[in-house]
């Protein structure tokens, strides 16, 4: 007990710092309902309750399009901060929302249009088939990819990861048939209800969450031919725009990681789109001259809060990078 009030000692003293002008960020993709034995360090619910808890305490939390306006006009409140999420997961309606609802938080929630009402992300199909293949082994040599251990959950967390790396940057077509053929060569069902349904999308609208685009189907920005950058991103907007009868303000990069997964040309599109604001993956806060179309964001990933609170107060000694 008295190291973590020495360590939330610290992370106050840090955060109090003056010269950010923009809010820190904090991104989440998931909340399950409890620790997954695969995945045990994913935020769950009572990791995030402990966490908007601590949140809620020593910050002011604000809807990201306010704290957006008021840092351009000058008027954001000292130690301000946003919560996003990303994806479009059921996860965050049915876990995440009655836990902001609880505590009086708003956090945006930035959708892949393409995976609404039973749509599955690249990266689940490879997880969730990893997750279910039976035996020590999975064997997907013939689509040149390798033999890899699964007979238990730290090999298999390993193989995920192994996957994951070999087929992230690929062309997205090539991408997606390499996945699927991974996913046919294993056998299994996967399920189908990990990402949002369009009724849970407007559920969170009508419960005062704000909604940001995130593209149609997740591309890499990056390895895309510019007109196809661009139709994703005004697609997916118009997507949102059209199930929730209201405008899309904030937009979020996919992947986001500045110069490897979006370039100058996309944050030249998304402002002249008429977007307020998007966010990228890199961490830091914003400091001096703000990009508004570059800001940076927090993942939380400690189970402990002492370290989380740490962690967020050295996130924000840290400068923005952008493309």
């Amino acid at each position: 007990m008295w190291l973590k009030r020495q360590l939330e000692r610290g992370a106050l003293s840090l955060l109090s710092g003056g010269g950010s002008h923009a809010p820190a960020i904090l991104i989440y993709h998931r909340v399950l309902p409890a620790q997954d034995p695969l995945f045990p360090g994913e935020v769950h619910r009572e990791q995030f309750e402990r966490q908007l808890g601590w949140l809620k305490s020593r910050f002011k939390v604000l809807p990201l399009l306010d704290a957006v306006r008021l840092a351009a006009e000058g008027r954001l409140p000292a130690r301000s901060a946003c919560i996003t999420f990303d994806d479009g997961y059921a996860d965050n309606a049915e876990v995440a929302l009655p836990v902001l609802q609880k505590h009086g938080l708003h956090a945006t929630f930035f959708i892949a249009t393409g995976f609404l009402d039973g749509g599955r992300m690249w990266n689940d199909t490879v997880i969730e088939t990893v997750r279910r293949a039976p035996g020590d082994v999975l064997d997907v040599g013939a689509l040149g990819l390798g033999r890899h251990a699964i007979d238990s959950w730290e090999a298999r967390r390993s193989t995920i990861g192994a996957l994951l790396g070999q087929l992230k940057y690929l062309p997205l077509e090539q991408r997606l048939q390499q996945v699927d053929q991974v996913a046919n060569l294993a056998g299994m069902a996967l399920p189908r209800d990990l990402m949002m349904s369009s009724l849970q999308l407007r559920t969170l609208h009508a419960a005062g969450m704000g909604i940001g685009g995130h593209t149609v189907n997740h591309p890499i920005l990056a390895r895309l031919p510019l007109a196809e950058a661009r139709r994703e991103i005004a697609q997916g907007r118009a997507a949102l725009e059209a199930a929730l009868d209201a405008p899309v303000r904030v937009f979020a990069y996919p992947n986001g990681k500045p110069g490897q997964d979006y370039l100058p040309e996309h944050v030249a599109m998304v402002r002249e789109m008429g977007f307020e604001a998007a966010v990228s993956t890199a961490w830091g806060v914003s400091r001096g001259e703000t990009d508004w179309y570059q800001l940076p964001r927090f993942t939380p990933w400690d189970q402990g809060i002492g370290k989380f609170g740490l962690r967020l107060a050295r996130n924000m000694l840290q400068p923005a990078q952008r493309v």
